[in-house]
């Protein structure tokens, strides 16, 4: 659209011409999304939606590093105990210690970590107690 709004002519007028010429053209047709609901759409209205989305998009966070990795622990946890297999259990848990031990090393911004390493064996004989629950119902 690069044409200029003739003088004389009403903003709105010269803006709802081009709309409909563009219309008429097929320029709108076959647009991605079209005919979907439009997304959070019965979300309340969030100033920041578009930071929040790109943040999530690149796998940012806003947290300090030394909250973002307590977070990543009890996430880790959650999801070690929804392991398909104690392997998986043991690799979840080994990494997560091992950013842990990194961290102390290095110390992070933000508040002091004070995260305990979690023990392996205990949440492989959580995650064995869940199975075998589930096993039983």
């Amino acid at each position: 659209m690069t044409e200029r709004k003739p003088p004389g002519l009403d903003f709105e007028s010269w803006v709802e011409r081009q709309i409909r010429e563009a219309g008429e053209r097929g320029a709108f047709d076959d647009l991605p999304g079209a005919g979907k609901p439009l997304p959070d759409a019965d979300q309340p209205y969030d100033e920041l939606w578009w930071v929040r989305r790109k943040m999530a998009r690149e796998g940012l966070s806003a947290l300090p590093p030394s909250l973002q990795l307590r977070r990543d622990a009890q996430e880790a946890e959650r999801a070690a105990l929804e392991a398909p297999s104690e392997r998986r259990v043991r690799e979840l848990v080994r990494e997560i210690n091992t950013r842990v031990e990194q961290a102390r090393r290095q110390p992070l911004e933000g508040p002091p970590l004070r995260l305990e390493l979690l023990d392996e064996e205990d949440v492989v004989s959580r995650w064995r107690d869940r199975v075998r629950r589930r096993a039983a119902q």
